[in-house]
């Protein structure tokens, strides 16, 4: 029946009233779901569906007033919604089948032969965008070999163009097991490429690197502030070498990988971030000439952009004044405040974590050195207008 199913290419699938959404999604009447009714009533049976049955429910939207539909119809309008009506129970006929199958995976019932059979059709029918999910569903539940070697392959085929980013996700979810496995692997000899300030944070990527609820003592404050100096040393990559995918979905699928196998600052080394670029390509991401060397310079950037500003989060909400830690420690926050400014500035300056470092500044205005770094950044010429705008917003 699959084979039946499968169209020589790519068809709309039951698309005749994607024109009418806008107008009757604010009405409340139910026309268009009349329009649909007739379509299974008329036609229940695969044997029933027929140009002239088409035709016949055609003419009764015609009586009905869908707008789109000429009065009286034609031919052209009779035959496309006949096609689409077609494709429609093509669709319906393969997710069911495929939804079956995969109970039959779960149960067991299919051998080695047969999973590389029905993988290749699954694949087919991602290819023509028809019954999109429950094939991928299908490949995911085959897992390994035949899902993952067919999901691998649809990544990379431009026929899948607009379901790239949903097969790829499937197949991010089954690669996962993989990338934990290897995240809990000891680096032993492996190159660390950033600073040692960095390595000791026991943050996660998965938290953002937040530092949550964790208390402003003098260890917390220092390991902070080598954080920040450590960020620092952190080579910029030019706007030009930058390596990013199409779309901002696609950006974040990239930064799952590289956060599944590097999940701390201290596994983020020369061997995994070549790892995560050979794994970036074989995922079909437009990586656009990048290399590997270029792929780990940007992320070792954009890991210390993402730690500078958890850092300054952190600071920013901390309490302010002469008890902000209790009778133990009072005080510790103001004196932070006093390197932590001069750090936001420099920051800020380097075009890390703006937002957050300015932010840090506006918080902490009653202090001198704050106000002063706020001023000069909302008066700097040199930098760019974003930054400039942002101190300017908060100095006032």
């Amino acid at each position: 029946m699959l084979r039946a199913c499968l169209p020589d290419r790519r068809q709309s699938v039951h698309d005749w009233d994607e024109e009418l959404r806008d107008f009757y999604d604010d009405r409340d009447d139910h026309i268009l779901d009349e329009a649909d009714a007739w379509l299974t009533g008329i036609m229940p049976t695969t044997s029933q569906v027929t140009r002239e049955r088409v035709a016949q429910v055609v003419g009764m939207w015609a009586d009905m007033g869908i707008p789109t539909v000429p009065q009286p119809p034609t031919e052209e309008w009779v035959d496309r919604a006949a096609a689409e009506w077609a494709a429609s129970v093509r669709q319906a006929l393969a997710h069911d089948a495929f939804s079956f199958l995969e109970r039959a995976t779960t149960a067991r019932l299919l051998d080695h032969g047969e999973r590389h059979e029905v993988a290749l059709l699954a694949a087919a029918f991602v290819r023509v965008g028809m019954a999109v999910e429950a094939a991928v569903r299908l490949l995911v539940s085959f897992g390994r070999p035949h899902g993952e070697q067919a999901l691998r392959e649809l990544v990379n085929d431009d026929e899948v163009r607009d379901f790239r980013p949903y097969v790829r996700s499937r197949l991010l979810g089954l690669r996962r097991p993989v990338y934990d496995a290897r995240a809990r692997e000891a680096t032993r000899d492996e190159e660390p490429l950033l600073p040692a300030g960095l390595q000791g944070l026991p943050h996660a990527w998965q938290d953002d690197f937040g530092w949550g609820a964790t208390a402003p003592d003098s260890r917390s404050l220092a390991q902070a502030r080598s954080a920040l100096e450590a960020c620092l040393t952190v080579e910029r990559v030019p706007d030009d070498a930058r390596m990013c995918a199409d779309a901002p979905a696609d950006r974040s699928a990239v930064a799952e990988v590289v956060r599944a196998l590097m999940p701390y600052p201290r596994l983020v080394t020369r061997e995994r971030m070549n790892e995560a670029w050979r794994e970036c390509e074989s995922l079909g991401f437009e990586l656009r000439g990048i290399d590997a060397a270029c792929f780990a310079k940007v992320w070792c950037e954009r890991i210390a952009d993402r730690v500078t500003a958890a850092v300054f989060r952190w600071l920013a909400d901390l309490p302010q004044g002469a008890r902000a830690v209790g009778d133990k420690e009072p005080a510790v926050p103001s004196a932070a405040a006093l390197w932590a400014a001069e750090l936001a500035e420099r920051c800020a300056r380097h075009g890390s974590a703006v937002q957050e470092a300015i932010w840090f500044l506006h918080r902490t205005d009653d202090v001198a050195g704050s106000r002063e770094a706020l001023t000069r950044l909302a008066q700097d010429p040199s930098l760019p207008t974003t930054t400039r705008n942002t101190a300017q917003q908060w100095a006032q």
